[in-house]
């Protein structure tokens, strides 16, 4: 399993080209970050190459998934992405429900799955991934539709598209559903990508109530072929967090 350091988080604030040679320096070799807008991805990629560092992805914009009525800005802002991935050589594309509208969960669930069925044959054709990221209510994304795994699942179900999968965030499902070991195997094969972070706090991975070394042996032994992302907020040095994730990964 190759690990995916999320810029954006791990080194918030910092020069995008500069935090690609700290992920470099730090023994990685592979990294995404959230927006693409307002960054120059040509420059971005041309360093990421020199260092022999691979882009996991990055997020579509904008994702109001709930609402039928923002399906075609949903779609051309997904147009857009898919052509940024092309720049940099990304393999996936992330994005969330959007807002709870207020209407029906049945309603806003249809809406969802529609909007992911016009987009899987923009996907099929340009070879690109598109996840779907449930998020939890309780911390960090008050107001947000998709929160639970399970319906998550339900709704790749519907889709039906081998380029429409899940984002497996470990930290918000703990917030959220908790049972990380067991619904991330029994759906290995729904998941397209994971993320990773300490629970309470968001912060290095061991720290909290998340035992990682078992998390990470229970994901391979499933068999999963994917990235993991590094998506936390650190409370010390950047580079000593890193390392002690890499002694981590080797006593998994």
């Amino acid at each position: 399993m190759i690990l995916s350091i999320c810029i954006d988080s791990i080194f918030e604030g910092m020069n995008s080209i500069e935090a690609l040679q700290q992920v470099k320096a730090a023994g990685f070799n592979a990294f995404e970050f959230w927006h693409w807008k307002e960054r120059d991805l040509g420059a971005l990629a041309k360093k990421a190459e020199s260092l022999e560092l691979s882009c996991s992805g990055f997020c579509t914009s904008p994702f109001n998934l709930t609402d039928p009525s923002q399906r075609d800005v949903f779609l051309q802002g997904l147009k857009e992405s898919i052509a940024q991935t092309k720049k940099i050589g990304a393999r996936f594309l992330i994005t969330q429900s959007g807002s709870d509208t207020g209407e029906s969960r049945s309603f806003q669930k249809q809406s969802i799955i529609d909007g992911l069925k016009a987009a899987a044959p923009l996907l099929e054709g340009a070879g690109v991934t598109l996840l779907l990221e449930p998020l939890n209510w309780k911390i960090d994304h008050p107001g947000i539709y998709l929160e639970y795994s399970d319906e998550g699942f339900e709704i790749l179900n519907a889709v039906g598209s081998p380029c429409v999968k899940l984002l497996f965030d470990i930290y918000h499902q703990q917030i959220t559903e908790g049972d990380i070991i067991r619904r991330i195997s029994s759906h290995i094969n729904e998941i397209g990508h994971i993320h990773c972070a300490g629970n309470p706090g968001r912060h290095e991975l061991d720290t909290g109530e998340l035992d990682y070394r078992r998390i990470f042996k229970a994901i391979e032994d499933a068999g999963y072929k994917g990235r993991a992302g590094i998506e936390y907020f650190p409370v010390e040095n950047h580079l000593a967090g890193l390392k002690r994730l890499q002694e981590l990964i080797s006593h998994s």
